[in-house]
């Protein structure tokens, strides 16, 4: 674990300093749009409830409370709030919040009295409260009880998103990550206010969710992952424990099924998938372009209905990705041709479709969300199609692919698109990074972590850590806002955060850690 101890510095009564508890009001990642510090705390004790106002808001109750208990020893119970408004302790209330905070914002004020929390929907809530989370001590984050105080600085946020999607990215297909590893990546992302979870579940090394109508796909093409290994698989129920487990922390799941590249783990478990009828060899390297649905079979399309259909049942939320990149083996009529019946399947079962920014040759319908991931700023073709209708989502690979080296000596990663640093996640604008794209085209950022290279939890903690909240923050707070030294400085701030919750971060010199 990199890093210090995570333990703030004591007063001579064994708790925070005021500069603390100041220190915690203004290192705030995201940085909100608004926030002051009123030079007075409130103190979190044995006594403290937790308000609510609705059944929505004891849903976001229930997950601060379980994220409080352990550290505190506090019992925390979550009871109505009165009905002539806040009367101390913690309330989070589905009420008063302005207008303009839309559906994720939130309004929250600390007084000597208690703390509130404003929002109009209860995803604003949960931001709040993850807020509340960093105004914390940073000891808040153990699993175990610890002394306190838990005090929260007194002040005044009114915070809302820059961009309504906010996204992270994480190739489970060339390594297997089991369940509980990825519940802990979506915790890392709800921590930053990130909502959308895309799931890279096929490629060549590998398919990882069960399709009841096409067993062997698990069954051949989910046994092996790079280097040779066993790989691994998401039954239904795992997959669907998942999505849950994102909704309750307001992340929506988007599963990609990649196609008609990427597709070798399907050739080697279905024989009549290849053009030859003949089954392909399982792959574990890391070369791309080589494989190809048959563009010609009808089988094909029938297999795609069947999993796009079986992948849309267990998905509530409203894109599937069908991938479409780096297809080197399929001409341009027959990429044209399969793009148009892949497409159609997926808004048959009422998805909308998305795809990696190739997907645009095929000259999708306007409803197609296409990803832009190449390293530089300069693609008129995907400019010209935002001009016509498509929005996009932002992962250029130099500042958002977080499988790329941090230096030429990381020993993790890969660096085709170059070295990324703290400092490259940050300084970039997701709306402004394509030229010729207008900001309004843009859904949002989304990182991107590969698993080349990367193996285990603490591999993804290491390439998530910090460049993760660098573009969340890009993702969540305003522009005007947003300028790389006051954030290494507020970056800085997490560190002995990540310290208590076990980490394995990069301790970037870019960033002067406490």
């Amino acid at each position: 674990m990199a890093g210090t101890t995570g333990v703030e510095g004591d007063t001579a009564n064994g708790g925070p300093s005021d500069a603390d508890a100041s220190d915690r009001m203004q290192g705030v990642v995201p940085v909100p749009v608004e926030s002051k510090s009123t030079g007075n705390e409130y103190a979190i004790t044995a006594d403290t409830t937790i308000h609510v106002d609705s059944e929505a808001a004891t849903g976001v109750a229930d997950y601060l409370a379980g994220l409080l208990r352990p550290a505190t020893g506090y019992e925390l119970p979550v009871v109505d709030a009165p009905s002539r408004g806040p009367d101390g302790g913690v309330s989070l209330l589905l009420r008063g919040a302005p207008s303009k905070v839309g559906d994720e914002g939130y309004r929250l004020n600390v007084t000597t009295r208690g703390v509130t929390i404003r929002a109009n929907e209860a995803a604003g809530l949960f931001a709040g409260v993850q807020t509340l989370r960093q105004l914390l001590p940073p000891s808040v984050e153990s699993d175990t009880k610890q002394a306190g105080p838990w005090t929260v600085p007194g002040g005044h946020v009114l915070d809302y998103p820059r961009f309504s999607y906010r996204g992270a990215h994480l190739d489970v297909a060339r390594h297997f990550f089991p369940v509980e590893d990825v519940k802990q990546y979506i915790d890392y992302l709800a921590q930053y206010k990130l909502n959308h979870l895309h799931l890279h579940l096929t490629d060549d090394q590998g398919w990882r969710i069960e399709i009841e109508s096409w067993p062997k796909l698990t069954e051949i093409g989910g046994s092996t992952e790079v280097g040779g290994r066993p790989g691994g698989y998401y039954t239904r129920s795992e997959y669907e424990e998942l999505v849950e487990y994102a909704q309750d922390r307001f992340i929506t799941v988007i599963p990609e099924i990649d196609m008609p590249g990427h597709t070798n783990a399907a050739l080697a478990s279905y024989a009549e998938l290849n053009c030859d009828g003949e089954r392909e060899d399982p792959y574990t390297g890391i070369e791309v372009g080589f494989s190809s649905l048959c563009v010609d079979k009808p089988v094909t399309y029938e297999f795609i209905d069947d999993v796009i259909r079986e992948v849309a049942e267990m998905t509530p939320g409203p894109h599937i990705h069908i991938g479409g990149d780096e297809a080197h083996q399929t001409t341009e009529e027959d990429y044209d041709q399969f793009m148009d019946q892949a497409v159609a399947i997926v808004e048959k079962y009422d998805k909308r479709p998305v795809g990696w920014h190739q997907i645009l040759a095929a000259d999708p319908p306007e409803s197609t969300v296409s990803q832009y991931w190449y390293p530089g700023r300069e693609a008129p073709d995907v400019a010209e199609a935002a001009q016509n209708g498509i929005e996009l989502v932002a992962s250029p690979a130099s500042r958002a692919y977080l499988d790329m080296k941090y230096t030429e000596d990381t020993e993790l990663g890969l660096d085709w698109a170059g070295l990324t640093t703290v400092e490259d996640a940050y300084r970039w604008d997701p709306g402004g990074f394509l030229e010729g794209v207008d900001e309004s085209s843009v859904k949002g950022p989304e990182t991107a972590l590969w698993s080349e290279t990367v193996e285990t939890l603490e591999d993804i903690e290491f390439m998530l850590f910090p460049r993760m909240p660098a573009v969340a923050e890009l993702g969540w707070s305003p522009e005007s806002r947003t300028a790389w030294e006051p954030f290494r400085q507020r970056l800085a701030t997490q560190g002995p955060r990540w310290d208590v919750q076990d980490v394995n971060y990069y301790e970037s010199p870019q960033v002067p850690w406490s």
